[in-house]
C-alpha cells in the first residue's frame, strides 16, 4: 500500500469479506493501518484549522461522519479478530 493511498471502511470490509481464510496477523496489521489513518485525519484537520485560524470544534465536526464510519469499521474488524482468535 502506498503512503498516499487512504483506506476507507468499505475497502477494509471488502478485502476481509473476499478472503476465504483470514490471517490474524494480517487483520491486526489492517486494524493498525486503519487506526493510523484515523489519527492522521484528525491531526491534519486540526492542523488545517489552526492554519486557517478556525476553531477546532467546527473543523472536527466536519469530519465526524467519516470518523464514525471509521470507528464502525474498526469495531467490525476487532470483532472479526476476536472471533478468529477465540476459534483457534
Amino acid at each position: 500500500m502506498s503512503e498516499n493511498e487512504e483506506l476507507t471502511p468499505s475497502d477494509i470490509d471488502e478485502s476481509v469479506e473476499d478472503s476465504t481464510q483470514i490471517n490474524p496477523e494480517e487483520l491486526v496489521e489492517v486494524i493498525a493501518e486503519f487506526e493510523r489513518y484515523r489519527e492522521r485525519l484528525v491531526t491534519e484537520t486540526i492542523a488545517a484549522a489552526k492554519k486557517a485560524k478556525l476553531p477546532q470544534k467546527p473543523a472536527l465536526a466536519q469530519i465526524e461522519p467519516e470518523l464514525a464510519q471509521i470507528d464502525a469499521g474498526l469495531e467490525s474488524l476487532r470483532a472479526q479478530l476476536a472471533a478468529i482468535t477465540t476459534n483457534n
